[in-house]
């Protein structure tokens, strides 16, 4: 059980160990710019781990909720945020109510993710994201056989997302702005879901 990804205690120990290379110590440039400019909505952050990004939407005046399964986590993202940690909480994705939201933002949550579970996550970002919203983040593009981070291909992510989702933006990841771990490997993309 300590090596299964799928399980809350596997991201603790890392969490608790300082094992978290994933961890970019802020918010992605690129989401910043991105939201420059979009109006407000209902924002999901799953598995968002030290949860950066909450700070960032929440000035740019969106209603983020930001969720993980391991405790460890959830202590680090409220003590990275302070007064916002009230917006981070202990969920379980594939069992969240709160739908639908106006966007799931994506970083390191799906290569989190054994790929048995990859066509769940695909039917719940359906179920998730309201029509018309979107899904918007970064990727890990690798076709390595282990992980975590588990690597999909582009034709992997499209057919998790075709039958719900239209792909609007597709962009690499400038190496300088990727995570360490993920660099060359990462892209932007934004999917629309359909109406």
């Amino acid at each position: 059980m300590g090596q299964d990804s799928s399980r809350p205690e596997f991201w603790d120990a890392r969490f608790r160990d300082g094992v978290t290379p994933w961890d970019a110590g802020a918010a992605p440039a690129k989401l910043a710019d991105w939201l420059r400019g979009k109006p407000p909505g209902r924002v999901l952050i799953p598995g968002c781990g030290t949860g950066y990004e909450v700070r960032l939407f929440a000035e740019h005046g969106h209603d983020v909720l930001a969720i993980d399964f391991s405790d460890a986590a959830l202590e680090a993202a409220r003590s990275k945020l302070g007064s916002l940690g009230g917006r981070v909480r202990k969920a379980d994705f594939f069992r969240l109510e709160e739908a639908p939201f106006d966007l799931v933002y994506e970083r390191a949550f799906l290569c989190a993710l054994p790929r048995s579970l990859w066509p769940d996550w695909g039917r719940r970002m359906a179920e998730l994201v309201r029509p018309g919203g979107e899904l918007a983040g970064f990727f890990y593009l690798d076709d390595n056989e282990r992980g975590p981070p588990f690597g999909i291909s582009r034709a992997g992510l499209k057919t998790l997302l075709e039958d719900a989702f239209d792909l609007t933006e597709d962009q690499p990841v400038p190496r300088a702005q990727s995570i360490a771990v993920f660099q060359g490997k990462e892209i932007w993309q934004v999917w629309e879901r359909k109406l």
